[in-house]
């Protein structure tokens, strides 16, 4: 199905949507949309209040929180109208699926690639435990060997430093730097790749595979990602640094970095993160923040994440992808929220009390504190403060495989453009922004 087929379906599909509400509902289809935002928005409030108190009142909260969902949907279908709530959802969510394909398709969001020439001595470092075991479950040892790639296994008993792995591998002649492991590990080598000028492989043997996930590769076959050592095309991506280390996706500040410091947050996640959000939320604990981007400045958010390109904005369901990665900008997201109310509100798209997003090349984080913890592509740190963050421009050469899913997740809906490519019309080009919000 053509670009325009897809987006003729998304408006068709969202029409639908909008019909089925007026035709089977009426006038009650307004009473539809109030219940349902009370309802998010009771349920909100009543997330701070867990999140934020200990004792009976995160008790009452939780109550609050299962009960509502459920008051809301008995309400639908006492009123005769769950039925309609049902089909128009289903109606909507193909609407929008269909809108977000049509736009990966039309070019609008790739990045460009060109053809690349396979690599003669390509390098791979895997770690065996990551993902739970995919370099194993999937073979990917044997795999990249018969393609002549030499593959180093990390073993977790004897710590290795990847960096220097990397680094000893292309004086030794590899003219590729490649890794199946999680984001961590992917970046220490993406540094080295980027620094010695050799393309670098993402191969998807990781938990969560952001980095793979935003580039368009399959993460459920990781071997599929190398595919790229035979029939390979190349992007250009930005890195991310902090300090002197490289990120691929995100360095996070406040509460999210203060837990994951925490012994106890290995073994029990949710208890640990249940027993210290409500002193960090209300500022007992940790470090008091302050934000510095493009002249921009936010005093005390709670948390601050900066990522290497800005995240999808404004849309629950592109939450945490990247449209691209070769803006040449960092994403700047701090939260500030003191109360229930203020936990609603954020909820509003441009909220700027509870969330605000920002764009820029540089980001400094100050704190009271002399050192800062910091979450950075999954690991740990801490780092003296000010901690000091900026984009590097397409300075990473990145081999995919030909054939790939695509980000068709990560593009935001735009539906203006989905109404000129489903009428055949030519967009008119615009420069991309370059500057903060």
């Amino acid at each position: 199905m053509s670009s325009h087929s897809k987006a003729r379906l998304a408006l068709v599909s969202g029409g639908a949507a909008l019909l089925v509400m007026l035709a089977f509902a009426g006038l009650r289809s307004l009473a539809l949309l109030v219940v349902g935002v009370a309802g998010v928005c009771v349920t909100a409030a009543a997330g701070w209040l867990v999140l934020a108190h200990r004792g009976p009142v995160r008790w009452l909260a939780l109550g609050v929180c299962a009960a509502v969902p459920v008051a809301v949907v008995v309400w639908y279908a006492r009123a005769g109208l769950l039925s309609v709530v049902l089909c128009a959802g289903v109606l909507w969510a193909l609407a929008v699926a269909a809108g977000r394909a049509a736009l990966a398709e039309s070019g609008r969001h790739r990045m460009p690639e060109v053809r690349a020439v396979p690599p003669r001595r390509p390098f791979l470092i895997m770690n065996p435990r990551s993902g739970g075991g995919k370099v194993g479950a999937f073979g990917l040892r044997e795999r990249a060997e018969a393609l002549g790639a030499e593959v180093a296994l990390l073993d977790a008993d004897h710590p290795q430093d990847v960096a220097e792995l990397a680094r000893r591998a292309v004086d030794r002649g590899a003219d590729l730097i490649g890794v199946a492991g999680g984001d961590g590990t992917q970046a220490l080598a993406a540094g080295v790749a980027a620094e010695r000028g050799v393309p670098f492989l993402v191969v998807a043997a990781g938990t969560r595979n952001h980095f793979a996930m935003d580039l368009g590769l399959d993460r459920k076959d990781p071997r599929s990602c190398l595919d790229a050592l035979t029939d390979g095309v190349e992007v250009r991506v930005d890195l991310g640094r902090i300090g002197d280390r490289v990120f691929v996706n995100s360095a996070s500040f406040g509460t999210y970095a203060e837990v994951v410091q925490s012994p106890a947050y290995r073994d029990d996640k949710i208890r640990t993160i249940l027993a210290m959000l409500p002193d960090l939320l209300v500022r007992h604990t940790g470090p008091r923040l302050r934000v510095r981007a493009d002249g921009a400045s936010v005093e005390d958010p709670q948390a601050v994440l900066v990522s290497n390109n800005p995240y999808v904005p404004g849309d629950a369901a592109g939450l945490g992808r990247r449209t691209r990665l070769d803006s040449g900008l960092l994403g700047v997201l701090s939260v500030q929220v003191n109360n229930a109310a203020q936990a609603v509100g954020i909820l509003r798209k441009g909220n700027a009390r509870g969330l605000t997003s920002l764009r820029c090349r540089e980001v400094v984080v100050e704190s009271d504190a002399a050192f800062v913890p910091v979450g950075v592509d999954g690991e740990s740190l801490t780092l003296p403060a000010p901690v000091h963050c900026r984009v590097e421009p397409r300075a990473l050469r990145v081999l995919l495989p030909r054939r790939r899913p695509g980000n068709r997740a990560g593009v935001p809906m735009d539906w203006p453009e989905v109404r000129r490519l489903a009428l055949g019309m030519r967009r008119t080009a615009t420069p991309r922004p370059h500057q903060s919000d």
